[in-house]
């Protein structure tokens, strides 16, 4: 199967997941306990005022009616209007989203390598110190919650010694860096771990195979066999776990942009939660759902690449 068609039968696989995604998000109004009509105006509204917005929101309709029309309105770019901002809602998420991304690829940046790093070298000198240090690491870093270690950096970095700033995105690439260091630091430290175990577990069973014992005896040189097979036959596991966390990541960096004041994606779901502004909720909740869906097929595209059998 080639490259156009393993991605189309990817594209029809993930339609029913689509479906059902607008359908939990248009539910999310629905099925508010309550009138929403009412909840955004309060108590003292009037029935007739109540009454018009109910009829501006559509929900006077059918559902399926209503339904048919969020459908309708997803397909052109409308996702409504914020009523706490009084701004489109995705014009209003495009303007967080750079920022929760710029935070992910810069937790990736700093991942990336030390997983390579410690899972090589923890590989390499398998049962001897290296490789038990690097395993206590591990499961150290995987039982702090990443909540109270990026509180435990924010007080002493940013407050005791004034390192880094606490709160904000900053002005230009470079202040970025500096402003995302300890979210992003305080993420990469949770994510290591994860990523260093699996692939330390597939490097050496990869280690341990038949083809390894004949590329020795062909005179191969050890490094080469290394990078050219062993390393590159234990990328995939860990590659399928890293879109899983990717994906993670997209949703639950609400945890330190909060602690960290980082205005992205995630912030901007709190606060549209507790002001009730469920247009907003409603168009993040399917943001969230699109990028796991496109950030699954990225990873089922490489994969497919580096290994062409998967996609059989």
């Amino acid at each position: 199967m080639n490259l156009a068609d393993f991605i189309g039968r990817r594209l029809l696989q993930t339609v029913p997941v689509l479906i059902g995604i607008s359908l939990v998000s248009f539910l999310l109004i629905i099925l508010i306990p309550g009138d929403p009509a009412r909840l955004v105006l309060g108590a003292r509204a009037t029935e007739d005022a109540v009454a018009a917005l109910r009829h501006d929101w559509g929900l006077d309709r059918p559902m399926l009616a209503q339904y048919a029309s969020y459908i309708g309105n997803i397909l052109t770019g409308d996702l409504g209007d914020s009523m706490k901002f009084r701004v489109p809602v995705l014009d209003l998420i495009l303007q967080y989203l750079p920022r929760t991304l710029f935070l992910i690829g810069y937790v990736l940046v700093l991942t990336l390598p030390a997983t390579v790093v410690m899972a090589v070298v923890a590989a390499q000198n398998e049962g001897r110190w290296p490789d038990q240090l690097i395993r206590f690491v591990s499961v150290l870093g995987m039982t702090i919650p990443v909540f109270w270690l990026a509180v435990l950096f924010a007080r002493f970095f940013g407050i005791t010694l004034g390192w880094f700033p606490v709160s904000g995105y900053g002005e230009g690439y470079a202040d970025h860096l500096h402003h995302l260091f300890l979210p992003a630091v305080s993420t990469a430290l949770w994510l290591v771990p994860l990523l260093t175990r699996n692939l330390r577990t597939a490097l050496i069973e990869q280690m341990e195979a038949d083809y390894v014992a004949a590329s020795r005896a062909k005179g191969l040189p050890e490094s080469h066999i290394f990078r050219r097979h062993i390393l590159a036959n234990s990328i995939l596991p860990t590659l399928n776990l890293l879109g899983v966390m990717i994906a993670f990541m997209i949703g639950g960096s609400v945890v330190v942009e909060m602690v960290y004041a980082v205005p992205g994606l995630g912030a901007l779901m709190i606060g549209s939660v507790l002001g009730r502004d469920y247009f907003v909720i409603q168009g993040l909740t399917l943001v969230y759902a699109l990028a796991t869906v496109l950030v699954t097929l990225a990873i089922d595209v490489l994969t497919n690449l580096i290994d062409p059998r998967t996609a059989e």
